[in-house]
């Protein structure tokens, strides 16, 4: 099994400057990294409807770790590329989230974001607001909420999520499709097995209820 790196209660104080690297910590269908690839080459994947421009730079990541983050996935909204529920990530919530932080420039983590905000890429964001508190709302839509959880390896770990907590919102059952696309994600990693990502992913709300273990265990075959 892979070393799982526990991040989580440290601010970052980067003197003015802005970081090279960023670990780009994805608890969703990113952690798998082909998937992950139609957002850095840009490209249509397979069965999607929609196309991504990429990134300026179409480098793979340099590392891929497994990480726990402090805070709870839910499913919420309705996915236009998978349908049903939505992975989100509620930082404040009790729990540990699994996911996979991705190592890449600081200008790649700009464009990935755009891509999720449904933005053009190709301008870097200023990364001081989160970087100093934690937190920076750069809009009200789902994804355009950037969070830092800390640091790993002195980098800078950094994702985004919805500005509303997990109770704020109606849960969603995911689908079948994105269920399998995160748990393949997870299992890449080599750091869960089968049966832990089951039994994980039905204790996430939304998917609490109406996924059992043993479905998401036929799901991966």
């Amino acid at each position: 099994m892979s070393l799982v790196h526990t991040v989580g209660g440290v601010r970052i104080d980067m003197d003015g400057a802005a970081p090279e690297l960023i670990w780009y910590t994805s608890y969703g269908s990113n952690m798998h990294r082909d998937r992950l690839a139609w957002y850095l080459a840009g490209g249509t994947p397979p069965g999607a409807a929609r196309s991504y421009p990429g990134c300026r730079d179409r480098r793979a990541p340099a590392r891929s770790v497994p990480v726990e983050l402090p805070g709870r996935l839910y499913f919420a909204t309705e996915s236009t590329v998978w349908t049903g529920g939505r992975a989100f990530y509620d930082p404040a919530a009790a729990g540990r989230t699994r996911a996979r932080a991705h190592l890449v420039t600081a200008q790649q983590f700009s464009d990935i974001a755009a891509q999720e905000m449904y933005r053009e890429p190709g301008a870097d964001l200023d990364l001081t607001e989160v970087l100093r508190s934690g937190r920076d709302e750069r809009g009200p839509g789902r994804y355009e909420t950037l969070i830092c959880s800390g640091v790993l390896e002195g980098v800078p770990v950094l994702t985004f999520t919805a500005p509303w907590v997990m109770h704020e919102v109606d849960w969603v059952k995911p689908s079948a499709a994105y269920v399998t696309h995160l748990a393949a994600g997870m299992l890449e990693s080599g750091a869960w097995n089968e049966r832990s990502i089951a039994d994980y992913l039905t204790r996430c709300p939304g998917a609490a209820g109406h996924w059992s273990v043993d479905q998401i265990l036929d799901l991966l075959g």
